[in-house]
């Protein structure tokens, strides 16, 4: 496949986009395996993927920083990423921030907009100016680097929660209220919108909103494009999602799980504020119930402990009930290093997703379930039927070379 294609990344030089900007260049150099990419598994070799070299990156940042500079801190403080792999990557990343643009803050909450030290569309503007804006990026970049096509990833930091049921259920009912100057849409949608309203598909690793709305789900079907979100299943979520299953099928009771959640980066850092954290909350603690068909009592907690950097450490601690009713108990340490792991995924997504477009498949993207916390569109959390639902379209997929 020989098309070029745009990586558009929302957070451009946050933690997980910075391991993808060094990722794809190790990945381009041929300097790294591909440990972590599900896309280079033997079941998905029969798919015409594009190749990473065709790949160009560009983003949206709203602190003033680049690419180098966050990979260092990577390399340094957390640690995570090899100094002379990112030596190595210079170019690639110095190309990369010449497409990074000043981002959007439109309701993402007070604890977001304190990190932005660069020029930004704000709730000053109506979310109409701020779309507008969006696409004017979006176009540009694609006409430079001559694109046959752009994917919009938002790995911005989360946002408040917003309830979907509160918003217009059409886009014919929504589209108006991008014009008031009380839109409640948050920054997340916006790109969604910009996007989709330009017929590229949209992908959301974050739990903010996004594409979330039937209303907005409804304007990817009319372009004629697609997208799916929401939350990256990374650590701890992924092993409920894997461990859940195995106590239903054994006829286990689970009667409580608690999960301790601590890291130090900046996404530890906006969840410090209690606003942002209840949509992370929410999106960790919805998939139990789904899988078990009884809601155990849970609790979640996340608390950022700046020393750790990029390293998340989860303890979780689960109160089942066997044969003749004996309690007993199951624990677990998780510690990984956040954007390591959430980095390949994100490619896995990009490919994955330009390889639909291409077959010209629009709406939800549901086999990619496997991929979230939250998946949109369906009520599928067990992992292994989740897995098996990419397998599934992996072996009838039909994209053109």
């Amino acid at each position: 496949m020989s098309k070029r294609v745009g990586l558009w990344l929302v957070g451009a030089h946050g933690g997980v986009s910075t391991t993808v900007a060094v990722g794809l260049s190790a990945l381009k150099l041929q300097a790294t395996q591909n440990w972590g990419l599900v896309s280079e598994l033997e079941q998905f070799s029969n798919l015409d993927f594009i190749d990473w070299s065709n790949i160009v990156l560009g983003g949206h940042e709203i602190r003033e920083t680049d690419s180098r500079t966050e990979a260092l801190l990577l390399a340094g403080v957390t640690p995570a990423i090899n100094r002379e792999l990112i030596i190595k990557c210079e170019s690639e990343l110095a190309e990369f921030d010449k497409n990074v643009r000043p981002g959007v803050l439109y309701n993402v909450g007070e604890t977001i907009k304190k990190l932005s030290d660069k020029a930004f569309v704000s709730e000053d503007d109506s979310a109409r100016a701020a779309v507008n804006r969006i696409q004017v990026d979006l176009e540009e970049f694609a006409t430079l680097h001559q694109l046959d096509q752009v994917i919009v990833l938002n790995l911005a930091s989360t946002e408040p929660p917003v309830d979907p049921e509160s918003l217009p259920k059409t886009w014919a009912e929504m589209e108006p209220t991008l014009a008031n100057h009380d839109c409640p849409l948050p920054a997340s949608s916006l790109y969604a919108i910009a996007a989709l309203e330009k017929g590229w598909p949209f992908v959301n690793f974050t739990p903010s909103l996004g594409s979330c709305p039937s209303a907005i789900d409804e304007l990817a079907v009319a372009k004629k494009t697609c997208h799916m979100g929401h939350d990256g299943k990374t650590g701890e979520t992924f092993l409920k999602s894997v461990l859940a299953p195995a106590f239903a099928q054994r006829n286990l009771e689970i009667m409580s799980w608690v999960g301790h959640n601590i890291f130090g980066n900046m996404d530890g850092q906006v969840l410090d504020d209690p606003i942002n954290k209840e949509t992370k909350v929410t999106s960790k603690d919805r998939l139990l119930g789904q899988i078990l068909g009884y809601d155990p009592q849970t609790h979640i907690s996340i608390e950022y402990i700046k020393s750790l950097g990029d390293w998340k450490t989860a303890w979780d601690h689960i109160h089942f009930r066997g044969f003749l009713g004996t309690p007993m108990i199951m624990t677990f340490t998780w510690q990984g290093c956040d954007s390591i792991l959430a980095a390949p995924l994100v490619l896995d997504l990009f490919r994955f997703t330009e390889l639909a477009a291409r077959q010209g498949e629009t709406g939800l993207l549901t086999f990619l379930s496997s991929f979230f916390k939250s998946p949109l569109g369906t009520n599928e959390n067990d992992f292994s039927k989740q897995f098996d639902m990419l397998t599934h379209w992996s072996d009838t997929s039909d994209a053109p070379g």
